[in-house]
């Protein structure tokens, strides 16, 4: 069905860079263009923040910097005299990881709290599991914040406005097959979500030997809103998952616990 969500992902996803003129309004604009350019500022070595496909404060300081830098009138809009010296510049820039993910690389290296602070969400179904996993991350001493809502954008709030280091999300489905997410967008991949994610199969793998496991790259809104290494864990079959809710739990804390440790060597 074509409903609300599904509409506006389509028509997110038919912008191409320089098919409009972008600026910082409310709400924000977002789109494919918007990704790339992103994208673009990023393997310039202007930040625009997370590569999220959302035109905000960041991406527009980030045009600003770029336009002072280039000799054009700083404006902060993406207009099409913008767009062209962006293309321009980054036809000889290369294809490396861009800051943004130089950033996220830069964020593990960082001085350690001494804990972690982790959300856990989820989207029905599985709220038990949930509680374990909380409750063992906990005993892990992470500090931990439990989101039991269906909106979508109340879980990325709750895990920005919590400045948490991780986001880990769960669903329930009937498929035969459990989905691990982390962000992926054309130009950037979350790092740290990807090692999450792997982490996650891995574990899953030892306690669901019958379930076919697999971790993939996505642009999922959860994964795209959130400012930090964000997974969903879309698991199945349901009636497996809860028979086995206990060796689940286990295994997912014991993911986050391995990925804590491998984080700060990267």
């Amino acid at each position: 069905m074509c409903d609300v969500a599904t509409w506006a992902a389509l028509v997110e996803a038919s912008w191409s860079f320089g098919d409009r003129m972008l600026y910082l309004t409310s709400p924000n604009l977002r789109g494919e263009d918007v990704t790339e350019l992103q994208t673009h500022l990023s393997r310039l070595g202007f930040d625009a923040g997370h590569i999220d496909g959302i035109f905000g404060p960041s991406t527009a300081r980030a045009i600003s910097e770029f336009q002072s830098n280039a000799g054009l009138s700083v404006d902060g809009i993406c207009s099409t005299s913008t767009a062209t010296a962006i293309l321009r510049l980054g036809s000889q820039s290369g294809s490396g990881p861009g800051i943004a993910t130089l950033r996220e690389a830069e964020n593990v290296l960082a001085t350690e709290r001494g804990f972690h602070r982790v959300v856990i969400g989820q989207f029905g179904g599985l709220s038990g599991i949930a509680r374990m996993v909380s409750r063992a991350l906990r005993e892990q001493h992470d500090v931990v914040m439990l989101v039991d809502e269906p909106d979508v954008s109340s879980h990325s709030r709750a895990a920005n406005h919590f400045s948490a280091d991780a986001y880990i999300g769960l669903e329930g489905h009937g498929e035969a097959e459990s989905m691990i997410a982390y962000y992926q967008v054309p130009g950037f991949t979350s790092v740290r979500g990807e090692a999450l994610a792997a982490a996650v199969v891995s574990e899953l793998a030892v306690a669901l030997p019958g379930v076919n496991l697999s971790a993939s790259g996505m642009r999922l809104p959860i994964l795209r809103e959130t400012r930090m290494p964000a997974v969903l864990c879309s698991l199945g079959p349901f009636s497996e998952i809860v028979d086995h809710a206990p060796e689940v739990a286990s295994a997912i804390a014991r993911a986050f616990g391995t990925w804590q440790g491998t984080g700060r060597g990267d």
